[in-house]
This record gives structure tokens, sequence and C-alpha cells, in this order.
């Protein structure tokens, strides 16, 4: 069973020896590590160089956003599943890759979708807590019309069923991938790991609400305007109830 390890970076030197390194000291032998770098003018191609022997496969070159280098990153996977690991992200441990490999080696049918949980952390690596939306114990693409239950870096995919990014969606368009790749899906597995450490983002107010409303045109692609529309009715009736027991308390 080969896993197919993919980096995106671009002037990522504060973080990515970090995530280069969780992934080389893998205890697990069947990986292939892949990193797109989108032609950084820091450190960061130095530090890939440095870490070149245990690298299947780089390149530096300009592209069109962080999802046409993910596109890249797919056409140059062979493994039978690919798991995105992005710069400043790391794996848990030296052993998670060897863990989630034995236990899908108990399954009699390899699943389409592998998925676990996520822990937060900052710029210095420093645990932030688990995040928000945990995975749910069964997961299928309806999951998802509750937001993106699975972060990126903790969902993995056989490669056989995993489509290029839409570009057509500049900040979403990982949430409309994880959809199809589920509608796709014959079985899911959930790992019941933490999967990945996700470097919090410093999203921009602005870029966050261009996400959102991405998320939401995505929503009405695969579940409809009416009940789309319903479900966020709901969301903020639920966020601000909270807020206001918060207050009284």
């Amino acid at each position: 069973m080969k896993f197919s390890i993919i980096t995106i970076t671009y002037n990522a030197e504060k973080w990515l020896e970090r995530t280069i390194l969780s992934i080389l000291s893998q205890s697990y032998p069947n990986i292939e590590y892949i990193i797109i770098d989108g032609s950084s003018t820091d450190r960061t191609v130095d530090m890939i160089r440095e870490y070149a022997p245990g690298i299947a496969f780089w390149t530096t070159e300009p592209d069109h956003g962080l999802y046409d280098a993910m596109n890249k990153g797919l056409r140059h996977a062979t493994g039978d599943y690919v798991w995105f690991v992005n710069a400043g992200d790391t794996l848990p441990s030296a052993d998670t890759v060897q863990r989630v490999a034995h236990k899908l080696s108990k399954c009699k049918t390899l699943p389409d979708v592998v998925y676990g949980e996520t822990a937060i952390v900052d710029a210095d690596g420093r645990m932030l807590g688990m995040r928000r939306l945990r995975a749910p114990k069964r997961l299928t693409w309806k999951s998802f019309r509750m937001g993106m239950l699975v972060c990126h870096q903790s969902f993995i995919a056989k490669r056989t069923i995993a489509p290029e990014y839409d570009l057509h969606y500049r900040l979403s368009a990982d949430y409309d991938w994880c959809i199809r790749c589920l509608k796709m899906a014959k079985m899911t597995y959930n790992t019941h790991m933490i999967l990945s450490h996700f470097l919090e983002d410093g999203m921009s107010t602005t870029q966050r609400k261009a996400s959102l409303k991405e998320r939401y045109a995505i929503m009405c692609k695969y579940y409809g305007k009416f009940a789309t529309t319903l479900l966020h009715v709901w969301f903020a009736v639920r966020f601000y109830t909270a807020k206001w027991v918060e207050g009284r308390v």
C-alpha cells in the first residue's frame, strides 16, 4: 500500500522544514513524497534541495494559485492514496502512516476515503486544541452539508477516485473536491486517529468572507438552494443563541 503525500509551498521557509521532517521521519517505508513549490523567492527552494534525497519528486515553477499547484501534485502521484500535508502542517508522530496502514490492512476491501481528526497548532508548532468541527462516525458526501466536517489534511483519498481541483473556486476548492471524492466513494473509513496538525491560517476577514460565499455556492450546487438557505438560517440561530447564553453566564 503506497501513500503519495503532497506538500504545496510558497515562501514558507519559516514552516516548511518541520513539515518535511514530519514526512521523512515516518516509519512506514512505502511513501512517495512530492513537493510543489510556486517559485518561492525566499529560502524555501534551498530547503527543498537540502532534503531532496528523501523526496520522490519536487518542482519549483509559477502557478495559478494553491489549487493549481495541488493539481500538479495529483498528476505526479502514483500511490494508492493521496494525502495533502501542506507547508506548516505536520503528521502527529513518526508512526502515523504506519498506524493508518495497519488499520487498513485489516479491511477486506481498501476504502476509497480514509479520514480522522485534526489538531490545530500555531506558527511555533504549539498545540492550540482540537479543530472545532469533529469528524463524524460515518462520513458520506451528504455529511458536508453541515460544513467541512473533516479537515483537508485529515482526508486521504484513493488516487483513482481523486479528481482535479476546480479552479473556478479560488478559496474553497478543497471543500468541493472532498464532496466529489465522497460522491465517488463506495466505502469510507474512520481511523479514529488525529491524522494531522494543521497550522492555523492567517486568512484575512475579506478572504474569509469570500471563502464562505464560495462554500455557500458549493453547498447550493450539491444540496440545493432551499435546503442550504434553511441550514444557514439554523446555523445563524444556533450561533446567536449560544452568544446570548454565553453573555448571560
